[in-house]
């Protein structure tokens, strides 16, 4: 598979005239179709990896390239999903999954003459998260795990070739939580759309993802790379198996050191003040 998502040695400040750095000699690469994972401690700079990634935001240092382009602005071919829906409550389900072909292209120039062929898009959408019956509901009506199914459903709408998603799972009930696993395993092995994943969840990682980097605390940068080989589908019995419990307790021990080395680098630099 070639490269689809590279990063070269990325840095982001945010400020010009802050001294800390978000990013600082990130370098990652993501082979098309892949499902990688993004993990590290809290304010490691894995948002703002998503936000470079989009487009969203410029690097300061460095490269990033999407699809053998280098980005210089926001991006066509990305569907995004954030830990809450942001579902427009006046908006009924179906509506709400209609919305990204309202505003991207080509989607929002056929949308008019093209509707019923969108429509049934929306529909088979739902069907596959289970959501077929609730198509007329408004995002009020429906509980957390169903909004959620709805946002991922949005997020696909207009078959992009990148999937960001960001915590997506993170505000949920353990047990919804794994179901959703397995919705989103499900969708990816169907369609194989690029997905990059942002979670603090190891688990979710290693059950969902092709590879997983590491990254260190602030400024964050990739530490480490993990492929993961177990078999598809994946289930929860995976979470079981030894190999996966390994690979979650080596990701956490690395994770661990990252937090230690940057508490002591804080508290060196408080000594020094």
């Amino acid at each position: 598979m070639p490269e689809f998502v590279s990063l070269q040695d990325v840095s982001l400040r945010y400020d010009v005239s802050e001294s800390t750095l978000a990013l600082s000699g990130a370098t990652m690469s993501i082979k098309r179709g892949q499902f990688a994972a993004v993990v590290g401690p809290s304010g490691c700079g894995k948002s703002s990896l998503m936000k470079l990634v989009t487009g969203l935001k410029r690097a300061t240092g460095g490269t990033v390239s999407v699809a053998g382009k280098r980005v210089n602005g926001p991006l066509k071919i990305v569907g995004m999903a954030f830990q809450n829906p942001t579902l427009l409550p006046w908006r009924r389900l179906l509506s709400n999954l209609m919305l990204p072909l309202e505003i991207v292209q080509p989607h929002r120039g056929r949308l008019r003459t093209h509707r019923g062929e969108y429509i049934e898009k929306a529909r088979d959408l739902l069907r596959t998260v289970g959501l077929e019956e609730f198509e007329d509901r408004y995002p009020w009506m429906l509980s957390g795990g169903m909004q959620q199914r709805a946002n991922l459903c949005r997020s696909l709408i207009h078959e992009p070739e990148l999937l960001m998603l960001d915590e997506p799972f993170g505000a949920l009930d353990a047990f919804t939580r794994e179901e959703l696993w397995d919705v989103l395993q499900s969708i990816w092995m169907t369609r194989k759309f690029t997905t990059v994943l942002v979670t603090h969840d190891l688990r979710e990682a290693a059950y969902l993802a092709d590879v997983i980097f590491v990254m260190s605390a602030r400024p964050g940068r990739v530490i480490a790379t993990h492929q993961v080989d177990l078999p598809r589908p994946r289930n929860i019995e995976t979470t079981f198996d030894p190999h996966f419990i390994d690979m979650v307790h080596k990701i956490r021990n690395e994770i661990a050191q990252v937090r230690s080395e940057g508490r002591a680098a804080t508290a060196r630099t408080l000594k020094a003040v």
